[in-house]
């Protein structure tokens, strides 16, 4: 690496006006504009970079000093984080840690996706769009224009960290920090690049084929190792988690593995038995009504509900029964009625024990079956 002052040509007590007319002396001689060779070019950037430090009381002041000029054992044994590392085996925070890479982990992301109740019974697939970051194109995670690379940093050397001597009622105390210039990394990057602005990875929308398994529920969260955002300056992506929301349904509700559902049945095939054909979520399917069944009897169809998520087979079908009293009779239809009530001579209606309302009946057997 250069030494700033050799590039502009003047000596290190040199004042400020003196950098600064040898810089514009340099600029008029090397910018793109006049001189449109390569090597200008290059020289150009050089002499651009050491007055951006020189000029800088702050910065020139530290480069004077260099990353290990404030320890009090020079900077040829490595200074104080070396001896710490020797007796108590490194972590003194200096030296010993080394430069922070730039490169990051990314974030995990959550995305709520929506599934219907038939599409968990045998699982689905899925085309998930997630807007999230990815790897920058141009520069390919390095963060750098093309072409061009990170610059070692000229105030700490490369080391990500600054040595500063302190005092205190101890004494010297030497402390290090991470270096402000670089904040760390032990490089800047000069050029960065355009397309991500030197973050080596932009926001874009893409598409992610998602196997949603049998048996999910509402509120379950699925796993997607990688999936998520990629981290700052091409790190590591993250992980995506999906979570499932089941649709509500019209007709079915879900009661753990099994499937529930209510059907209505006419007072005649009620008292007379029929055999009925419903449309369950995976096809037809043929329902026994036995003669005589009552309001809220739940008739349990074996291996006709939602597959299981973990473990083999499927739960039931459970339907309850809803017996349906007409409201409206025609004249021969209610002289029927009225020779069925004289032929089975029914009790007269009386009081009974307590019971709750049908619903709440059904409700019961359903969970309690």
């Amino acid at each position: 690496m250069a030494d700033h002052y050799d590039v502009l040509g003047v000596p290190r007590d040199a004042a400020d006006a003196d950098i600064k007319k040898a810089y514009r002396r340099l600029a008029r001689e090397l910018h793109p504009d006049v001189n449109p060779s390569p090597d200008a070019a290059e020289r150009f950037k050089d002499v651009t970079h050491a007055y951006d430090v020189l000029s800088d009381p702050e910065q020139r002041r530290r480069y004077d000093a260099g990353p290990q000029a404030d320890s009090p054992f020079g900077g040829g044994a490595g200074g104080f984080s070396d001896i710490f590392d020797a007796f108590f085996g490194g972590g003194g925070g200096g030296r010993g840690t080394g430069p922070r890479s730039r490169a990051e982990r990314g974030q995990d992301a959550l995305l709520r996706i929506d599934v219907d109740l038939d599409e968990v019974v045998f699982g689905t697939h899925k085309d998930v769009e997630v807007d999230t970051a990815v790897l920058c194109e141009t520069c390919g995670g390095s963060c750098c224009a093309p072409g061009t690379s990170p610059r070692t940093c000229d105030i700490c050397g490369g080391s990500g960290h600054i040595q500063r001597q302190v005092r205190s009622l101890l004494g010297n105390v030497v402390t290090s920090a991470p270096c402000g210039t670089c904040r760390g990394h032990g490089t800047v990057i000069p050029n960065p690049c355009p397309t991500c602005q030197g973050q080596g990875r932009v926001r874009a929308r893409r598409t992610i084929p998602v196997d949603v398994p049998a048996g999910v529920d509402s509120g379950l969260r699925l796993q997607m190792p990688g999936q998520g955002e990629v981290g700052p300056a091409g790190g590591p992506s993250g992980d995506l988690y999906l979570e499932i929301r089941v649709r509500h349904h019209d007709v079915f509700s879900r009661d753990g593995d099994d499937l529930l559902a209510t059907l209505e049945v006419s007072m005649t095939d009620a008292v007379l038995g029929t055999t009925a054909t419903i449309d369950g979520l995976d096809g037809p399917v043929e329902l026994e009504i036995r003669p005589g069944v009552q309001s809220a009897d739940v008739l349990v169809l074996k291996d006709r509900g939602v597959t299981k998520l973990r473990g083999n087979g499927r739960g039931d079908l459970r339907v309850g029964v809803q017996v349906v009293t007409p409201t409206k009779l025609s004249h021969k239809e209610r002289q029927l009625v009225e020779q069925l009530a004289k032929s089975h001579k029914a009790s007269p209606p009386q009081l009974a024990r307590f019971q709750q309302g049908m619903f709440g009946k059904l409700r019961d057997r359903f969970f309690n079956f």
